[in-house]
């Protein structure tokens, strides 16, 4: 059986190619988002898969909540006819699942048009804006390309810092300085 990567590839392409047609990238891109984010909540995934609902009440479900979570002009608030008819084909081929996958697909294929990297960096201690600023600098000029930079403090590093963006991880905590010395040592 397939996993859901699989499946949302070609619902990820085909919105992804028709928000590149249409200029409206940021929509579809912030529509599965909330897509992603709603189906988190296993109570969502549970209810749609209820046999005794029709595609309808799914359709009306969804829309409801995505008109609450996202406002009326959300793709998938039900009032945009694209949107409406690719939560419509979702819920035919039974791929509403899948959702987080698409919206994962869709921000990596954004982002390669864009020419950006969601770059992760945890650190022992918060680091201050400058730093992050030369970070992003630094970050910017190895990768060629515009760096959209989230931080996160991970007590359990003992010092330094991990960064990753992409499938690119940059180790430079103590904890892994320690283990190349231990190891070496051991060797």
């Amino acid at each position: 059986m397939a996993d859901n990567h699989t499946y949302a590839r070609p619902y990820a392409e085909a919105a992804f190619e028709r928000a590149r047609e249409t200029n409206r990238l940021d929509a579809w891109s912030e529509a599965l988002r909330l897509g992603r984010d709603l189906l988190a909540d296993g109570q969502v995934a549970s209810f749609l898969a209820n046999p005794r609902l029709t595609d309808e009440e799914r359709f009306a479900f969804l829309t409801g909540l995505f008109r609450d979570a996202g406002g009326e002009n959300c793709l998938f608030a039900g009032g945009d006819r694209e949107g409406a008819n690719f939560l419509r084909l979702l819920l035919e081929y039974e791929r509403v699942s899948a959702l987080p996958e698409m919206a994962e697909l869709f921000e990596q294929m954004k982002a390669q048009v864009e020419n950006t990297v969601d770059v992760t960096v945890k650190t022992a201690a918060p680091i201050s804006d400058v730093q992050k600023q030369a970070l992003v600098a630094a970050l910017k000029k190895r990768l060629q390309r515009e760096v959209r930079l989230a931080v996160e403090v991970d007590e359990t590093l003992i010092g330094g810092a991990v960064i990753r963006a992409g499938d690119v991880v940059i180790d430079g905590s103590v904890r892994s300085r320690l283990e190349r010395l231990s190891n070496a040592l051991v060797a």
